[in-house]
């Protein structure tokens, strides 16, 4: 950040002559010229409302709907996502877990532990005395995969041809990753192009929602409120299984998808909202509906390309059991400055353009951010990321 350092000096002059005569008494000292530059603010203070994108359901206006209001899960579906069907969904669904990211696959020791080649469909048992773990490890360029036992150390038990995986009979297998060990259902796959591998784990729709819910909804909320979470989360799924192509998987275990924890995560609350729930999805001309969801809308649900992805008011979402319905955030202006270099010393923000609904106008579009150097104009949704702001429903306060 730009910053004046005091005062700048601007002229200074000492002449060196002959002797000349002196002022005369009472002669002002001579003054320097000085120049102060002009400081931008510290920080600016911005009130919001909502927390996400805003598109589709929001998770605290189901809950508030629930809770407060006694709507069903299908009754807050239908509001959420306007003009859908319900239908059924099923299958397999493959998982890129993230957080395990050193080429390999490491899993725990256990009762029926086996290892099946992908491509051929060879099946080993591994029963090895006093195995600790097994390990999945490409070769050849990723055209193979060996077998890894450890004991006292690792050792080589068999070459597979293709990708590989551990599966348990659908028990759950502990995977070791560098961030710790998770348990999870199916079979963890070590697979990937070339020797690229990354750790897949396979399972049925279901048993997969099961490590969701929990980790997008409080698994002890309204009942009705987990069970519209389960649908809405089983037809996301479905939808970028069938409508992304993603070579070796389907969804991320993140965000980027939707939060996924294994068998770790599960609750029996929201187990009991996936199996009241079991295969419903929402369609949109018998397709699996791109079902977006958000934490907070703030009270209006936002537009979006799709038919169902409609803005309107929503009274169920700003409950007082809502923390995210208002907030406030101080941002410094060493953030804004980071994020935007180019306007040199920052000082302020303006909003150019909102969506028109609700409160101030609405969501921010566009944002001025003007500096001492240049000013830029800006996606409203770029300067919330780049911010780390709840939502671009925003004013300064």
């Amino acid at each position: 950040m730009v910053r004046a350092l005091g005062l700048l000096l601007v002229a200074s002059l000492l002449v060196v002559a002959a002797p000349a005569a002196p002022s005369p008494a009472g002669a002002p000292a001579q003054t320097v010229a000085q120049s102060v530059v002009q400081r931008g603010p510290a920080s600016v203070t911005l009130e919001g409302r909502g927390y996400g994108h805003g598109r589709g359901m929001s998770q605290y206006g189901a809950q508030g709907a629930a809770s407060e209001r006694g709507k069903t899960h299908r009754q807050i579906l239908r509001f959420y996502y306007p003009g859908l069907a319900f239908g059924t969904a099923g299958g397999t669904i493959r998982v890129l877990i993230t957080a395990d990211s050193d080429g390999d696959v490491v899993v725990g020791a256990r009762r029926r532990l086996a290892v099946r080649s992908v491509g051929s469909d060879e099946r080993f048992p591994l029963t090895s005395k006093g195995a600790k773990r097994w390990r999945i490890t490409p070769i050849d360029g990723g055209s193979s995969s060996r077998v890894w036992v450890l004991r006292s150390g690792w050792k080589k038990v068999r070459d597979l041809p293709g990708a590989a995986q551990f599966e348990a009979g659908g028990r759950p297998i502990e995977l070791f990753t560098p961030a710790g060990a998770v348990r999870y259902r199916g079979a963890l796959r070590s697979a990937g192009p070339g020797s690229d591998r990354a750790t897949v784990n396979v399972l049925d729709l279901d048993p997969y929602l099961r490590g969701v819910v929990p980790r997008e909804v409080p698994a002890l909320w309204h009942p009705e409120a987990v069970r519209a979470q389960s649908i809405a989360a089983r037809t996301y799924a479905a939808y970028e299984r069938a409508f992304t192509d993603r070579g070796h998987f389907d969804v991320y275990d993140t965000t980027q998808s939707q939060v996924y924890g294994g068998r770790t995560a599960e609750h029996p609350a929201s187990d009991d909202a996936v199996r009241a729930t079991a295969g419903v999805v929402l369609t949109d001309d018998g397709e699996p509906a791109f079902t977006q969801f958000s934490s907070s809308n703030g009270g209006w649900t936002v537009a979006g390309t799709l038919r169902y992805q409609v803005a309107k008011e929503d009274v169920w979402d700003p409950w007082a059991g809502n923390p995210n319905r208002t907030w406030t955030t101080t941002v410094a202006a060493t953030a804004i400055e980071r994020a935007y270099p180019a306007i040199g010393d920052f000082r302020r923000l303006r909003v150019v353009e909102r969506d028109g609904h609700g409160a101030w106008n609405g969501r921010a579009l566009r944002v001025r951010v003007v500096g001492a150097r240049a000013s830029r104009t800006v996606d409203a949704t770029d300067l919330r990321v780049a911010l780390g702001l709840k939502s671009t429903w925003f004013r300064q306060a």
